[in-house]
């Protein structure tokens, strides 16, 4: 699968949703769930498929502003990378 580009658009698969509450949010698929935890979840709840990939690293290299922005270029691309070859997010 690809990196994502700046102009893609993150976001849920279809059959995919957030589920439990607001302390325990975790993402539901057909084949299970996954709890995420602070970073994960930071990112998956901006991939709204409004943001654009470019959008999404630009307000991350702000949050975290101490860490390399090519290093969150590179780990956040990888996640995505990750959860779209598990048809969890697409873009």
């Amino acid at each position: 699968m690809a990196a994502p580009l700046d102009s893609s658009q993150p976001r849920l698969a279809s059959g995919c949703r957030w589920g439990g509450n607001e302390e325990n949010r975790m993402i539901l698929f057909p084949e299970g769930a996954i709890k995420l935890q602070s970073t994960g979840r930071i990112v998956l709840e901006r991939c709204d498929g409004q943001r654009t990939f470019g959008e999404i690293i630009a307000e991350l290299q702000k949050e975290f502003g101490t860490t390399d922005p090519a290093k969150i270029r590179a780990d956040i691309s990888a996640f995505l990378e990750q959860l779209q070859r598990r048809r969890i997010v697409d873009y």
